[in-house]
């Protein structure tokens, strides 16, 4: 049966391969432009994350929209059990072939039919033991996943269908004290979200109605813009600015 879903597309699952993986030469071989946007699964750990913060011995983690992984191994430089979960098997599959082998080929578009062959790998320094990956909705999330010290959302929450149903439910997933860092560019599209469910009174102020949602289970520390560069080919490329905001959970329930 062929999946509707476009993340379960070769297309895009090369392009995310190298989005995660490539290195800045890789994705974005010019001088001028667009470099500031590199590496964004990584900048959304070491950025995202306040690790100044005092971490529990054994901290737990969760990606989720974890896509291909980048982040996922990220985490685990940090962290003794990271879980990443995506609603992609396409993304899921990869992401476990670089958990077990450390490393996984890339087909990178050039122009027209012209490709190049990548070899991407995980850090060797990176304990790729700590990190699971597992198919899932992060709608519905399951029940005995437990509670985490940090849970990272990227470029998520204006893909969902329901994105307050997980809202809701991120207060039982992270401890006192815990974590939350949440990026999103909210660009809000019908076939992934009713407009019904667009946050902010139908988008008129998303981040409000994020607020909104997450208040007062959780506090804002940090709001601010993260670029984000997406190659297609040699000469096309997505450059987006996504909302990052770092949230601390609260005691109110």
């Amino acid at each position: 049966m062929v999946s509707n879903n476009p993340y379960e597309s070769d297309e895009l699952l090369q392009q995310y391969l190298v989005f995660h993986y490539g290195t800045g030469a890789q994705q974005f071989p010019y001088v001028f432009g667009g470099s500031d946007a590199l590496h964004f699964p990584v900048r959304c750990v070491v950025e995202g994350v306040d690790w100044a913060a005092q971490m529990p011995s054994g901290a737990r983690a969760l990606d989720l929209g974890c896509s291909v992984g980048r982040s996922s191994f990220e985490l685990a430089r940090h962290c003794q059990e990271v879980v990443g979960i995506d609603y992609s098997q396409a993304f899921i599959d990869a992401a476990n072939r670089m958990a077990s082998e450390g490393r996984h080929a890339a087909r990178r578009l050039d122009e027209g039919s012209a490709t190049t062959q990548l070899m991407l790998e995980v850090a060797p320094e990176v304990d790729r033991s700590r990190v699971h990956f597992e198919q899932g909705d992060a709608q519905r999330i399951r029940a005995d996943i437990g509670q985490f010290d940090v849970v990272i959302a990227c470029n998520l929450i204006c893909r969902l269908p329901e994105p307050v149903r997980l809202l809701q439910r991120l207060p039982e997933l992270i401890k006192p004290g815990g974590q939350l860092f949440i990026t999103t560019p909210f660009t809000w599209l019908e076939e992934y979200t009713p407009s019904a469910n667009w946050l902010g009174e139908g988008a008129q102020d998303s981040f409000a109605g994020l607020r909104r949602a997450l208040e007062p289970a959780f506090a804002l520390d940090a709001q601010w813009d993260m670029p984000f560069l997406i190659r297609e080919h040699a000469r096309k490329f997505q450059y987006s600015i996504a909302q990052a905001s770092r949230w601390r959970r609260t005691s109110f329930k």
